[in-house]
């Protein structure tokens, strides 16, 4: 009995051993438990705040790697309005042009436009002038004999006239000169190879540089001492509607015109015949200049142009046709048949 007893104590000795190992373990346990419970909201709150900061790190990260792939497109986006541009402003440039060349055109038609204006209001001016000296005139021829001596005052108007005549022809005559008329005329029939009009023309040039020349040299003249300017009208003609006086001596100059005309028509209708060219007096440069033997004085003169045409008109026919219808030879030239020349004038004496 007492060796069971012995083993049996033994055994309970050992088993409360155990038993008092047990509880600290579990509190220890326990502990350990409420430990990590406390610790762990700890930790997953500073799991939130810790948790955004890789997040960040990374979105740099991610915006380095996204870069350039929107660096060109950022390029493209700004070559886009530099290439429109560069597109509207070569489409502008035409445009500029032309709009440059359209105010160019128009300031050449105004500056042509008041050219125009400016020579119609000069011949207004002259026409309105011309017709006040008409009408001076004739109220002067009321109060006086034909023939008779012209007043001081009417002196100094006929003087003033010539003054300004003179001045005019000398300046057109520049102004022909630098068109170089004579110059494309002598060229033109080189080009058609008309000998024989050639050959006229530059006697015709040649003789009225010699008349000029002559022309030149009595350029000063005693206004006082020269009887035109003192000397009434004895005859009255009319010419594109207008009524017109002139002395014996303006009458003079208006018969040479006549004459002179008809003798140059009558040799460029020869040359054109020679040529075997087709009748045109009008492509003669000498009907066209219609100056051969005009000096400035005593008549206009688109007054003498006229008269010299109406002479050439009727030379060039006789001479193209080889007859004398309307003048005849004398001497080297060739004058205009009284009644034709009575005609073409058509003078009335105031007497």
């Amino acid at each position: 009995m007492k060796r069971i007893a012995v083993p049996s104590m033994a055994a309970l000795f050992v088993l409360l051993g155990a038993a008092l190992l047990t509880y600290p373990q579990q509190d220890q346990q326990d502990e350990n438990q409420s430990k990590s419970d406390k610790d762990k909201p700890a930790k997953q709150q500073d799991q939130k705040h810790s948790k955004p900061e890789p997040q960040q790190a990374q979105r740099p990260q991610d915006g380095n790697r996204q870069q350039p792939a929107t660096e060109p497109r950022q390029a493209n986006q700004d070559k886009q309005p530099e290439v429109q541009r560069q597109q509207d402003r070569n489409k502008q440039q035409p445009e500029q042009r032309q709009q440059d060349q359209n105010q160019q055109q128009h300031r050449s038609n105004d500056q042509q436009q008041q050219e125009l204006n400016r020579q119609q209001v000069q011949q207004q001016q002259n026409q309105q002038r011309q017709q006040d000296q008409n009408r001076q005139a004739q109220q002067q021829g009321q109060n006086r004999q034909p023939g008779e001596r012209l007043s001081e005052q009417r002196q100094q108007q006929m003087v003033a006239e010539q003054q300004r005549r003179t001045a005019q022809f000398r300046q057109e005559q520049d102004q022909q000169r630098q068109r170089g008329l004579e110059q494309q005329r002598t060229e033109q029939l080189q080009q058609q190879r008309r000998t024989a009009q050639y050959r006229f023309q530059e006697d015709y040039l040649r003789r009225e540089r010699q008349e000029q020349l002559r022309f030149e040299n009595q350029r000063n003249r005693d206004y006082d001492r020269d009887p035109y300017y003192y000397t009434a009208p004895i005859y009255r003609y009319q010419r594109g509607g207008n009524y017109y006086e002139i002395n014996q001596y303006g009458a003079d100059v208006l018969r040479q015109a006549v004459n002179y005309g008809y003798g140059e028509g009558f040799r460029t209708g020869q040359a054109d015949r020679e040529d075997r060219w087709h009748s045109d007096y009008q492509d003669s440069y000498a009907y066209q200049d219609a100056n051969f033997g005009y000096d400035g004085f005593y008549v206009d003169r688109d007054d003498y142009n006229y008269y010299f045409r109406e002479g050439f008109r009727r030379g060039y026919e006789d001479g193209y046709n080889s007859r004398y219808q309307y003048g005849r030879p004398a001497g080297n030239s060739y004058v205009v048949l009284d009644i034709q020349l009575s005609e073409i004038l058509g003078f009335v004496s105031l007497r």
